[in-house]
């Protein structure tokens, strides 16, 4: 087997796994799923707390760790489980840690070669790749705190830039805390909507109160980049 292939293992096998979960667990991590099991799974945390913590993080790492289906439900899950706090710390670690699986494996397999073709690009795919490399913090963040950018993606693209692990795990940590807290304080709230026969409201987080402060913070997290561009045009 050559050493090419080998690197590749790893990515070839998350998106076979994921493949193949996206098939057997397309109706299984389910709202209604968790609606239906939601005593049970309330009365074995409480019977086992550590053990429940602990299986619910290695899920959910698994979960984003080969993108299977279910993120959004893992984090009500979170959070009707273990409260807003601590359960947007478990949700929040267990996306990190998933999000790096998949991070080291694309980079291993692909990122560092494609991101030495890039930096030996001449032209417009030079000056972009430049670009990033000069706002990686501010890029990193704004794609983990804009909603329009796929959690997937967002774990693929630095991985091909060649952004440094270090800067990714602190990225991804703390970019998602604002959309993971609502939806952890969402499903926190889980027994009164099962209790009066309801769904979550699950595009809460494109209300005006909810997505304001998060662009507020995405134009924060892009003042480097305007600041730099507005000092490029001066200096030209």
């Amino acid at each position: 087997m050559s050493q090419s292939l080998t690197r590749k293992l790893p990515l070839i096998a998350i998106l076979f796994v994921a493949a193949i979960g996206t098939y057997l667990l397309r109706d299984k991590l389910t709202f209604d799923a968790l609606a239906q099991n939601r005593e049970a799974l309330l009365a074995f945390r409480d019977g086992n707390y550590l053990i429940t913590a602990l299986a619910f993080v290695g899920a959910y790492i698994a979960i984003v760790g080969f993108s299977l289906p279910g993120a959004t439900i893992a984090t009500l899950t979170g959070g009707f489980l273990f409260g807003v706090f601590p359960g947007a710390l478990f949700n929040i670690t267990g996306a990190t840690i998933g999000a790096t699986g998949i991070f080291l494996a694309a980079r291993w397999g692909l990122g560092e070669g494609l991101s030495r073709k890039l930096d030996n690009a001449e032209g417009p795919v030079k000056k972009i790749k430049a670009g990033i490399n000069e706002n990686q913090w501010s890029m990193l963040f704004l794609m983990r705190l804009l909603p329009v950018v796929p959690f997937f993606l967002a774990n693929l693209i630095p991985s091909f830039l060649g952004v440094p692990l270090h800067r990714f795990v602190i990225s991804t940590f703390i970019g998602i805390i604002p959309g993971t807290v609502v939806y952890t304080s969402v499903g926190a709230g889980l027994g009164e909507i099962f209790a009066r026969g309801e769904t979550p409201n699950l595009g809460i987080i494109f209300e005006p109160a909810i997505l304001l402060p998060i662009i507020g913070l995405s134009a924060l997290a892009a003042l480097p980049i305007v600041i730099k561009a507005l000092r490029g045009k001066k200096g030209v």
